[in-house]
């Protein structure tokens, strides 16, 4: 077996070990989402209507509409979460010891971003299992096609947490600067509503809900359950997560880190 998959197969196994030997961690993981999917969806029901048209020109209720975007919820959170890992082992030292490997660093830092989507994979499909239990379903064939996306989307909100974790360096200052990050990203999403509702409020944060990469994968996975391709928002997605990538990887490289030191 080459040594580039085995690094892969000892990164995955670790991380995903970490995860689901904390079983609390994992309920939590799907606590939130259900949370949105069983309470709050009611209310967005009263306020949006019955039934909702989304691109795809099928009447469908809230809640299946909302599905797909907490999936993304669940990328988004893991993907910080696996930030908040990397600053964690960045001050344990776990991280400069992975990071001293003869193997090239973006290779590592990409075993690390696909061990956290492995594991987001894992939460998202017992989510739908819950939601297909409580009748809220999706095509039956969209649970695999969705796969790729779901792939797509999780690397890319991986990425975006592998960049914010190249710029925190202690663990008192993430918590706020992830909340500055998921809120607005989610909120000003199509997670929750459809951007044609959004721009009849506004349509200033239409566009900045067209802009935010989280509307993209969000759109690509709902496009994804229901077997439909929407080449934008796989464009967006894919755009994004090289842009994110090569920014952390900037952010990693260690001569950066070496200037800053002789600067102090």
């Amino acid at each position: 077996m080459s040594i580039y998959l085995i690094a892969l197969k000892a990164i995955v196994t670790r991380e995903s070990l970490r995860f689901f030997s904390q079983r609390w961690r994992f309920v939590a993981a799907l606590v939130r989402p259900l949370v949105w999917l069983l309470v709050f969806a009611a209310g967005f029901r009263a306020a949006l209507g019955l039934s909702i048209i989304p691109p795809y020109q099928t009447y469908i209720t809230y809640e299946v509409y909302i599905v797909p975007g907490l999936c993304g919820m669940i990328q988004l959170f893991n993907g910080m979460q696996s930030s908040l890992s990397l600053v964690y082992d960045q001050e344990m030292g776990a991280m400069r010891l992975l990071l001293t490997s003869p193997l090239p660093r973006g290779w590592l830092l990409f075993c690390k971003l696909l061990a956290g989507v492995v594991v987001s994979i894992a939460q998202i499909w017992v989510f739908l299992a819950i939601a297909w239990a409580m009748g809220i379903e999706m095509e039956p064939l969209g649970y695999l096609a969705v796969l790729p996306v779901l792939v797509l989307s999780g690397l890319m909100l991986g990425a975006l947490g592998l960049l914010i974790s190249s710029t925190i360096k202690q663990l008192e200052n993430f918590a706020g600067v992830m909340n500055f990050v998921i809120f607005p990203m989610f909120f000003l999403s199509s997670a929750l509503y459809p951007l044609w509702k959004m721009g009849e409020s506004s349509p200033l944060l239409r566009d900045i809900c067209a802009f935010n990469p989280f509307t993209h994968a969000v759109e690509a996975i709902r496009f994804a359950l229901y077997l439909q391709w929407n080449g934008e928002a796989l464009v967006w997605t894919v755009g994004s997560f090289v842009v994110f990538l090569v920014l952390a990887l900037w952010g990693y490289d260690p001569s950066r880190a070496l200037m800053r030191r002789k600067a102090r």
